[in-house]
């Protein structure tokens, strides 16, 4: 990151710390989870975002991914190497289960929607932060190919082993009221939130483009539909 792009971070957003919609995931999660609780990540990974660390809030945490690190994520009392597709857990296990940059990446959100549901006990919730699909950075995401975007990512210095191909199949608040009724989940609350531009904070020009989107849609609310982080809870029936 350079040195301009530091400065105009301290001057254009002195309040966004890196991951910052991490931190309002986080938030989100706080709000639901109580001591007695069982709680299910669905895409736990290897456990590199700190905000997603809940171990010793809840009764249990638990963890599914597809990555073999997630056995050994610090952040989990139990981690399982799964796909969502098909959760290896028994049917009412779980208070609460949460996802975080994961639903963009799915081929089939219904069958993982039902599962969430059926390893739901009555009443539990589903909490997911995903892109917008509407947003520039999905439509420039969906225009290019994927090693472009391991490419891309690789400029912002993010690793790009850690970059997975895209589908968007569930990334608006319409899809996912949709998918949802069709799972047994019902959409209680979508909230989209837009901050500081991090897929345009290599050079200056494309910061102040992205800053500028930014300011915009977040004055009109008739715009709201055009921010990046999509944050929705869904309750079992």
């Amino acid at each position: 990151m350079s040195v301009i792009t530091r400065w105009m971070d301290r001057v254009l957003y002195p309040d966004h710390a890196d991951n910052w919609d991490d931190t309002a995931f986080r938030g989100l999660i706080l709000s639901e989870l109580k001591p007695e609780m069982h709680v299910l990540d669905v895409g736990a990974g290897a456990g590199i975002v700190t905000q997603l660390n809940f171990h010793g809030r809840v009764a249990r945490i638990c963890g599914l991914d597809p990555d073999e690190r997630v056995t050994t994520n610090p952040n989990l009392d139990e981690g399982r190497v799964g796909f969502a597709e098909k959760i290896p857990w028994e049917d009412e296990s779980f208070d609460l289960a949460f996802s975080d940059n994961v639903l963009e990446h799915l081929e089939n959100p219904k069958a993982v929607f039902k599962e969430v549901a059926r390893v739901l006990k009555p009443g539990g919730r589903l909490l997911v932060k995903t892109t917008n699909k509407r947003h520039y950075m999905p439509v420039i995401a969906r225009l290019t190919p994927h090693g472009f975007h391991k490419f891309y990512n690789s400029l912002r210095g993010r690793d790009p082993e850690d970059t997975f191909p895209t589908t968007y199949r569930v990334n608006t608040g319409e899809d996912m009221h949709r998918c949802a009724r069709a799972s047994g989940l019902e959409v209680t609350e979508v909230k989209l939130i837009e901050g500081r531009p991090e897929y345009l904070r290599l050079t200056a020009a494309t910061y102040l483009a992205g800053f500028a989107f930014e300011r915009v849609v977040n004055r009109f609310e008739v715009l709201a539909p055009y921010r990046i982080v999509l944050m929705a809870t869904m309750a079992k029936a």
